[in-house]
């Protein structure tokens, strides 16, 4: 019922990761539209667009969503605004995400220089290939490798995990700032709008009442 009638091919996919269909703007559109009519208090979609907007600063790719459930349910936000909230991390916010990341990571840890965004990019595209290879030596006789590994930990993910939190909560703060009013100011009015349409039906079936009392009236003038 909810599937495509026609299924996207992996280069659609990932096209469309890259860019979406409509471009982002209109993504960004859709993304709050859906967010202000969550049927939740204010607060509790407030903060898990904080955590969506928290993980997008952590190193843990492919995880995101996981992690977004999981901080949404301890400080007790909506998990759907969190998981839509995601949509912050993408090619055009990681790449600075990381590159301050590492960098604010690499001086917090004390470790000798720092790490340009293509040398990122690498040791992330080498790590998952080692991955990927030590997954299937499980299952052949091929000798599994750690080496790529231990220092894409040393150099990137570590430095990424650290120096990601504070910047990640005070962009999750901000979001919260901006997005408790706006949602509270939707509702409000929301209410207010379907108040006053459920008004305006009531004074329309009060006009049309009265007018078949009248019509009743007249009518019984007219037998009598």
């Amino acid at each position: 019922m909810f599937k495509r009638r026609k299924q996207r091919s992996l280069s659609q996919f990932l096209a469309e990761g890259l860019y979406p269909r409509g471009g982002w703007i209109r993504a960004a559109s859709y993304v709050w539209h859906r967010l202000r009519r969550l049927p939740d208090p204010p607060h509790r979609i407030a903060r898990g667009v904080a955590a969506g907007v928290f993980v997008c600063f952590t190193p843990f790719f492919g995880f995101h969503f996981i992690l977004a459930t999981i901080i949404a349910i301890l400080i007790q936000g909506n998990i759907l605004a969190a998981l839509l909230s995601t949509f912050f991390g993408n090619p055009f916010t990681f790449p600075i995400i990381a590159a301050l990341s590492v960098d604010l990571g690499t001086w917090m840890l004390g470790l000798p220089g720092g790490q340009e965004l293509p040398s990122i990019v690498g040791e992330f595209s080498q790590a998952s290939v080692q991955i990927w290879a030590n997954l299937k030596a499980i299952f052949t006789h091929d000798v599994t490798h750690w080496d790529r590994l231990a220092t894409f930990f040393d150099r990137v993910f570590l430095p990424y995990l650290v120096g990601g939190i504070i910047p990640g909560l005070i962009t999750a703060f901000i979001a919260f700032l901006i997005f408790l009013p706006l949602v509270r100011a939707h509702q409000t009015n929301r209410i207010r709008r379907l108040k006053q349409r459920h008004e305006k039906r009531q004074r329309a079936a009060a006009r049309r009442a009265a007018d078949a009392a009248r019509k009743g009236s007249v009518a019984d003038a007219v037998r009598d």
